[in-house]
């Protein structure tokens, strides 16, 4: 099974309620498995409009027997359960799921880059992130 360290975030709704769900949802996929979440976060926007509200962001780390595109497939589809809708880049959400780590793989490609690319640049990412690794 792969290591995997996800980001999670969200500025809409209950947004303990939203993180706290997407990981339980990430919990119950077949082959996969939470073994560790970080503190929450409350972070201002990075990017996007300026007048959006503060995100809640965490980490958590998975293990998980699905490919690095399966993987992603299967976060996007917790996401849209959750209700997120495609709106302006890097805007309002009500969960936004991140591959950051998938054990050492460095991929690059139009769908999916990992590790992830702007992670360095995002203290949102990398507090929860060195909290659980």
């Amino acid at each position: 099974m792969a290591i995997c360290y996800l980001g999670v975030g969200t500025n809409l709704g209950n947004k303990r309620k939203n993180i706290n769900l997407s990981i339980k949802k990430i919990n119950a996929l077949k082959e996969t498995k939470v073994l560790k979440v970080s503190k929450l976060i409350e972070t201002k926007p990075v990017g996007g409009p300026v007048s959006q509200g503060k995100f809640l962001n965490a980490a958590i780390k998975i293990k998980t027997k699905f490919p690095p595109a399966i993987l992603l497939q299967k976060l996007k589809i917790i996401e849209i359960e959750l209700g997120r809708k495609k709106t302006v880049r890097w805007g309002p959400r009500v969960i936004d799921l991140d591959i950051l780590l998938y054990d050492d793989l460095v991929l690059n490609s139009k769908e999916l880059c990992i590790p992830h690319p702007r992670m360095l640049e995002r203290e949102f990412v990398l507090k929860p992130l060195l909290e659980i690794i």
